[in-house]
């Protein structure tokens, strides 16, 4: 059966466009929860021997004047408790509360970040991710220099920046969704998780790019549009496959690795998957798009 990717965008478009929408209004109504990297405060993770009921611990904790503590339960036996910024004091008497309240415990993890720093790590990704796409783009700007008809080389560029965006604001649409209802946390391994996204996204849409890139130097084709239905289809295969293996792989990690690798896993496969149907069925079409809204 013979693809007509280029030929159907408008509902490649359309599709793109509740995803992008729909992630938006996630963001802007629940908004992102933010752990401790970016907002500050101490985080401490226990494990017991018993099933803990969380409830019953929630309020023999309150009863001992601890009422600003956030707990909630990653297993039937693990508890991962949120607070303000603790001293090594704060945080022995704390240990030794839950201890009279649950029995004998382990502490798995002690994180503690001061508010000054969660805010500074949070400005600087939000700088980082934001000068990655405009270097990248003016990168792919000057790589297809050459190739300034019907299409100029600054429109590659820009493209790329777009579909790139478009996979990262659904991916943060998603852990908002994520972290509304299940308290899903962004922190420092998220940020790194959307660079990924950043640098897998755009190879595999300067892959297609390329191709069409040289369709267009060859003429293999007798009209723009018919060179960029070609060139997804040369690279359709190269890119599913591709992006299959990763997934398999980050499938994986989901299943089987840590909960601290878990959301890391996660925003790579929503990320990946997205960044291979946007470099297929979006970033090229509009490359059409926007040569027949010129003419």
């Amino acid at each position: 059966m013979k693809m007509a990717i280029v030929e159907n965008r408008k509902y490649w478009f359309i599709l793109s466009s509740v995803l992008v929408l729909g992630s938006i209004l996630l963001v802007g109504g629940w908004g992102l929860k933010f752990g401790i990297d970016f907002t500050g405060g101490s985080l401490l993770e226990v494990q017991t021997a018993d099933v803990i009921d969380i409830d019953q611990v929630r309020g023999d904790m309150e009863g001992l004047g601890y009422t600003s503590l956030a707990i909630q339960s990653s297993d039937d036996n693990v508890l991962i408790i949120r607070t303000k910024d603790l001293s090594e004091e704060e945080h022995q008497g704390l240990l030794g509360a839950l201890s009279g309240v649950m029995g004998e415990i382990d502490e798995l993890r002690f994180d503690s970040i001061g508010p000054v720093i969660g805010d500074e790590l949070r400005r600087t990704a939000t700088i980082g991710v934001i000068v990655t796409l405009l270097l990248i783009g003016l990168y792919v700007a000057w790589a297809f220099r050459k190739v300034t008809e019907p299409i100029a080389s600054w429109k590659y560029g820009a493209l790329t920046i777009l579909a790139a965006f478009h996979d990262v604001i659904i991916t943060v649409g998603a852990f908002a969704l994520l972290g509304h209802f299940y308290g899903w946390e962004i922190g420092t391994s998220f940020v790194a998780a959307t660079l990924t996204i950043l640098g897998y996204s755009i190879n595999d849409t300067v892959v297609v790019f390329d191709r069409t890139r040289e369709n267009l130097l060859k003429r293999a084709a007798d009209t723009f549009e018919e060179t960029v239905e070609l060139s997804i289809r040369q690279t359709f295969m190269r890119s599913l496959n591709t992006s299959v293996t990763t997934l398999l792989a980050l499938a994986a990690i989901y299943l089987f690795g840590g909960d601290s690798t878990r959301p890391f896993a996660l925003a790579l496969i929503i990320g990946i998957g997205v960044g291979t149907y946007s470099s297929l069925f979006l970033a090229s079409p509009l490359l059409v798009q926007w040569e027949l809204r010129k003419k």
